[in-house]
C-alpha cells in the first residue's frame, strides 16, 4: 500500500521538490497523491487504494486541528480493535482506513504506539507541539524505511525509496565505497549504510525521532523476539499452529480490492493458498528444460478448485528486464529469483491489487538446509564429545583454511565461525581477489554478523542462525525484494507468516520441534498436512530455480555479460581480468561460476542505471 517522501528544512520550490521526488514513486501509489507543507516539513503521499477507497482515507492525513500529521506505508491488521478502545476514549473518526487509528493512536499512547502495531508498515507523523518527526519501521521489516542528512546538514530527507531522494536539491548522488565488499559475499545490501553514500536504512523493529530545531535523530530499537523453548506435546503445537496461521490469513485477507495468492507448489505458499482460498493463484516458471515447477501449482489449484495463471519465462525476457529491476530495488541485489517474482508481480497485477505469500516461514519455523545436520556432521557430533569438538573447531578457527575447515567449525556448534545466513557467493578470503583496493574496505559478512550473534550468545546454534536470518537475510533480502518488485507493479504483497502474533508462538517451539532427523519446519509441515495433501506438505524447498548456469555457456549471453565486464567503468570497481577469467571459465565449462559472475554483474547493472544513464 503506496509510499511516501518528505524532507525538513528550506529548499527553494520546495513544492515543485516535492512533486519532483513523488514522482519518482508514482509506481508505488498510481491512484492518487498529495502534500502537506508546514513551516521546515514537507510531506508528500502517493497512494494505492486498499482499504476505505474514497478520497476520506487519503494521506498526508491530520488530526482536527492540524497537530499531527502522518504518512504511512503499509497496513495495520489490528486497527478495528485500535479504533474501538480510541473510540472508547472519546476520538472520532471520519474514514475507515486503518491510517486514522494509526494518527489517534500516536496522539493517546505517544511513542507506545509502535507496541501496540500488528501489521507491517513504516511511517512518519510530524508532532507540530513536540516540533519533532517520530518514524517506526515494522518488527520484521516487511516495509522499507531511507532516510539521509542534507549534505550541509540543514535537514532530513525520508522515504520508501531511495530514488525520490535523486530529485532533491540537496541530495549528492555517491557510491558507497563500504558496501561492495559484503556484497559479493551475501548478494545483498548488508550493511545500514546503503549503497548510495550517506543514505541509511532505518532497520526493522527500530523507531526514531527527529529534533527539528536541533537536527539530531535518535534510532532505538523497540522489539525484539524472545527465543525462550516451552515445553508441550508436539501435537499441541501442530494444532495451535494451524489455527494460528487460519486465523493470520483471515486477518491479512482484509481489502476492499481483490486479493490472490502466488503459488510456487512448496508447502508455505501452498499453505497459505489453502487457508485464503482465493480465486485466483499466479505462478511463473522459465521454458528451459526442468526448470519448470509450475506444475505443482496447477496441480494444487485444480484440487482445491482455484483458477491459476501461469506464465514461462524467456532468457530474453530474463536479461532484458534485469537494468529496469535494478533500478526499482534501489540497490544491487543479486538474488536470482528476484527476476521470476517481478515476472509474477506483473502478471498478478493484471488480475488483483493484493496478494497473499508464504515469505517467512523458514526463518521462523527452521525451514532451510542450513539449519539442518548433514549425515556426515550428525555423525562426528554423535561420536565424538562435544568438548573435542569445540577444542577442534577453535583450533581450525586460527588456521589457514584448508579442506575440512567447515566440517570443523560446524562440527563445533560455531556458527558466528562460518554461517553467515541463506547466501554465500564469494567467500570472504577471494574477496580482495577481484576488488579495486579504495573499495576492498568495510566491514565484511562475519563483523556485519557479530553484534546480531552477540545478541543471542547464550542460545543454541539452531536459534543463533535463525535470529541472524531474521535480522539480515529476511530484511535485506527476501523482503526488500519482495516489496520492490510487488510495488513497481502497483500489487501489495502480504506475509501471513511474518505476523507479530504467529511470531510470539513460534519463538517459543522446542528445537526438536523445529529440525531434527526427520526434516526441518516440523511444526509448520504437520500444521499443513490438515490443509494440504501429503506430498505439498512434504515437499523439500526448491525456491525459483533459474538456469543461469547454462544461460552463460551460450554465445550470446556470455558475450551480453562481457560488455559490462570490459566496460571502462567497470575497472573502478573490480579487476576486470578476474572477472573475464571467471567468465571463460564458465563458458567453457571448465567452472561453474555463475553466481560468482551474476553478483557483479548486477552491481554494474546497477550502477550503469543509476549512475551513467541517469
Amino acid at each position: 500500500m503506496c509510499g511516501f517522501v518528505g524532507f525538513t528544512g528550506d529548499v527553494e520550490n520546495k513544492e515543485q521538490v516535492l512533486t519532483s521526488m513523488m514522482d519518482r514513486i508514482v509506481h508505488r501509489g498510481p491512484d492518487m497523491g498529495d502534500t502537506f507543507f508546514a513551516p521546515g516539513v514537507a510531506l508528500g503521499f502517493r497512494r494505492l487504494s486498499i482499504l476505505d477507497l474514497t478520497p476520506a482515507g487519503s494521506q498526508p492525513m491530520s488530526n482536527e486541528d492540524g497537530s499531527v500529521v502522518i504518512v504511512f506505508n503499509g497496513e495495520i491488521y489490528n486497527f478495528m480493535e485500535l479504533r474501538g478502545e480510541l473510540e472508547a476514549k472519546g476520538y472520532t473518526f471520519h474514514c475507515g482506513a486503518d491510517t486514522e487509528s494509526l494518527l489517534h493512536g500516536y496522539e493517546e499512547w505517544g511513542e507506545e504506539i509502535v507496541d501496540k502495531l500488528r501489521g507491517m508498515y513504516a511511517f512518519v507523523i510530524w508532532d507540530k507541539k513536540k516540533n519533532r518527526l517520530f518514524g517506526a519501521r515494522d518488527i520484521f521489516g516487511i516495509k522499507p524505511f531511507y532516510y539521509s542528512e542534507a549534505e550541509d546538514g540543514s535537514g532530513l530527507m525520508f522515504g520508501s525509496e531511495i530514488k525520490s531522494f535523486l530529485a532533491h536539491p540537496k541530495f549528492h548522488k555517491a557510491v558507497n565505497h563500504n558496501a561492495l565488499r559484503p556484497y559479493l559475499t551475501l548478494q545483498f545490501s548488508a550493511t545500514d549504510e546503503t549503497f548510495f553514500e550517506g543514505v541509511y536504512k532505518l532497520p526493522a523493529a527500530h523507531c526514531f525521532t527527529y529534533d527539528l530545531a536541533t537536527h539530531t535523530m535518535d534510532v532505538r530499537r523497540y522489539w525484539d523476539c524472545d527465543f525462550s523453548e516451552i515445553d508441550k506435546p508436539f501435537e499441541e503445537y501442530v494444532d495451535e499452529l494451524d489455527e494460528m496461521v487460519h486465523e493470520s490469513v483471515s486477518a491479512h485477507r482484509i481489502a476492499d480490492v481483490k486479493v490472490g495468492s502466488f503459488l510456487s507448489g512448496g508447502v508455505d505458499s501452498s499453505y497459505i493458498a489453502a487457508c485464503l482460498m482465493p480465486d485466483k493463484t499466479f505462478s511463473v516458471g522459465f521454458d528451459y528444460n526442468k526448470f519448470n515447477e509450475t506444475n505443482y501449482a496447477k496441480e494444487l489449484s485444480d484440487k482445491l478448485g482455484i483458477e491459476n495463471y501461469r506464465k514461462m519465462i524467456s532468457a530474453d525476457e530474463f536479461f532484458e528486464a534485469l537494468p529496469e529491476i535494478q533500478y526499482h530495488m534501489d540497490e544491487p541485489q543479486s538474488n536470482l529469483s528476484s527476476v521470476p517474482l517481478w515476472f509474477l508481480a506483473q502478471m498478478a497485477a493484471e488480475q488483483v491489487t493484493v496478494v497473499l505469500s508464504g515469505e517467512g516461514a523458514d526463518e521462523i519455523f527452521g525451514g532451510y538446509a542450513w539449519y539442518e545436520d548433514n549425515p556426515s556432521v550428525a555423525k562426528y557430533k554423535r561420536m565424538v564429545p562435544f568438548g573435542v569438538r569445540r577444542a577442534l573447531g577453535k583450533a581450525a578457527k586460527h588456521m589457514p583454511y584448508f579442506k575440512g575447515h567447515n566440517f570443523l567449525m560446524k562440527g563445533a556448534e560455531m556458527a558466528e565461525e562460518y554461517f553467515v545466513g541463506q547466501a554465500l557467493v564469494w567467500p570472504e578470503r577471494e574477496v580482495s581477489s577481484v576488488l579495486r583496493p579504495e573499495y576492498d574496505k568495510g566491514e565484511g559478512a562475519f563483523e556485519l554478523a557479530a553484534p546480531i550473534y552477540a545478541r543471542v550468545s547464550d542460545k543454541s546454534e539452531l536459534i543463533r542462525k535463525q535470529y541472524l536470518d531474521m535480522n539480515m537475510w529476511l530484511p535485506g533480502d527476501i523482503l526488500l525484494k519482495a516489496d520492490k518488485m510487488c510495488m513497481a507493479h502497483s500489487l501489495e504483497l502480504r506475509v501471513p507468516f511474518l505476523d507479530r502474533r504467529v511470531m510470539e508462538f513460534a519463538e517459543h517451539i522446542p528445537d526438536r520441534y523445529r529440525v531434527n532427523e526427520n526434516g526441518n519446519k516440523l511444526v509448520l509441515r504437520h500444521a499443513a498436512n490438515k490443509s494440504l495433501p501429503d506430498e505439498w506438505a512434504t515437499r523439500p524447498k526448491v525456491g525459483f530455480p533459474v538456469p543461469m548456469i547454462y544461460w552463460l555457456r551460450e554465445e550470446k549471453w556470455y558475450n551480453w555479460v562481457k560488455e559490462y565486464f570490459t566496460a571502462p567503468w567497470a575497472s573502478e570497481f573490480f579487476d576486470c581480468d578476474v572477472l573475464m577469467g571467471l567468465l571463460d571459465e564458465h563458458y567453457e565449462g571448465k567452472a561453474q561460476n555463475q553466481r560468482k559472475i551474476y553478483t557483479p554483474l548486477v552491481f554494474l547493472i546497477w550502477y550503469k542505471r543509476y549512475f551513467i544513464d541517469e
